[in-house]
């Protein structure tokens, strides 16, 4: 436990925190509505510094992030709670719980990095499992000293913070996917605890930093499958984010309180296609779609990475530089950051 960043303090030991747009004012002993930052003596805490719930070494593909360092391995940390409260939420037994007050891992920031500097072939460091945004100071801190011994750092996040916090961690992260979970603000409060606004703020402000990002939209039937939504959904993501921003369609499974029945393969190969027509890349995950699993040069054709259960393999491209990595069409001379 330790004091948190980014709140104000109120009257009557009452406490404002402004990490995210919840705002949540907490009297002495309340906790957020992420169950893990608390009010104690009118000093806000973050309850979950350093506690570990899982800890991995995985395919970069797998956060998901196809465009950064394709083929390499990356550490995944993550810890407990969440400032969503989706219904459908497929991690739900680390981000809408507390932390556990037994059995409880914990790792420094310092020692997180060791870890990542021991693996051979590491890139890096990503944040994810649960909402990263919710152990914003243990995140801050270890990404500080990734970068500051080479590794990369990646935030899988769900976009819901605010813009001071996320301008000050940018200096340190390099990549981004974010889970735009539906372009209908209705969606938002009713499934997930949040609005809509906050998060295409978010894609706006990394979108403008340069940092690499990745969206990703789980396609859930019922809830937020409506076609035309989807496609002002593609038009946000071109004309705020750019037509090369990578767009990941997952399938949705039945998980926590929601039952509906799981994604049918004929709506995401027809979102497939849709999105398609708008953005260069499209890829669709948990299903087999061995055509989405392709990146091909969106000015010629070309194979550039295919992917498989054995990997990614990097085919009719050049990769160029390490600091600045880009990969080159070798046949037309076009360049995918």
């Amino acid at each position: 436990m330790m004091e948190a960043l980014h709140w104000i303090p109120q009257e009557n030991n009452i406490v404002e925190c402004h990490l995210c747009p919840h705002y949540c004012k907490l009297s002495n002993g309340q906790s957020g509505i992420c169950k893990v930052r608390k009010n104690r003596n009118g000093k806000l805490h973050s309850l979950n510094f350093a506690q570990i719930s899982a800890l991995h070494s995985d395919p970069v593909e797998k956060k998901p992030l196809y465009h950064f360092y394709p083929g390499s391995r990356i550490l995944s940390v993550g810890s407990w709670g969440c400032n969503m409260s989706c219904n459908f939420c497929q991690n739900w037994e680390i981000s809408q719980n507390p932390v556990p007050k037994t059995t409880k891992t914990l790792l420094s920031p310092t020692g997180l990095v060791a870890e990542a500097n021991k693996i051979p072939g590491n890139i890096g460091l990503a944040f994810t499992y649960n909402e990263p945004t919710v152990f914003f100071e243990y995140m801050l801190e270890s990404a500080r000293l990734a970068a500051s011994s080479g590794l990369k750092n990646v935030m899988v996040s769900n976009g819901y913070i605010n813009p001071e916090p996320l301008i000050e961690v940018l200096p340190y992260m390099h990549a981004f996917n974010i889970d735009l979970k539906a372009f209908n603000d209705e969606f938002y409060r009713k499934n997930a605890g949040a609005r809509l606004q906050a998060v295409l703020d978010s894609l706006r402000i990394i979108s403008s930093s340069g940092r690499h990002l990745e969206i990703t939209f789980l396609i859930i039937p019922g809830l937020n499958n409506n076609v035309q939504e989807f496609e002002k959904m593609l038009d946000f993501i071109r004309n705020y984010c750019g037509i090369n921003t990578v767009l990941h369609l997952s399938r949705y499974f039945p998980r926590y309180k929601q039952v509906r029945t799981l994604t049918p393969a004929s709506t995401l190969d027809d979102f497939y296609h849709r999105a398609k027509e708008v953005l260069n890349f499209v890829y669709a995950g948990n299903i087999y779609h061995p055509e989405s699993v392709k990146t091909l040069c969106p000015q010629c054709g070309a194979l550039l990475i295919d992917r498989s259960s054995k990997g990614s393999e990097i085919c009719q491209a050049k990769i160029e530089g390490q600091d600045n990595y880009q990969i080159e069409c070798s046949n037309c001379g076009y360049k995918l950051n």
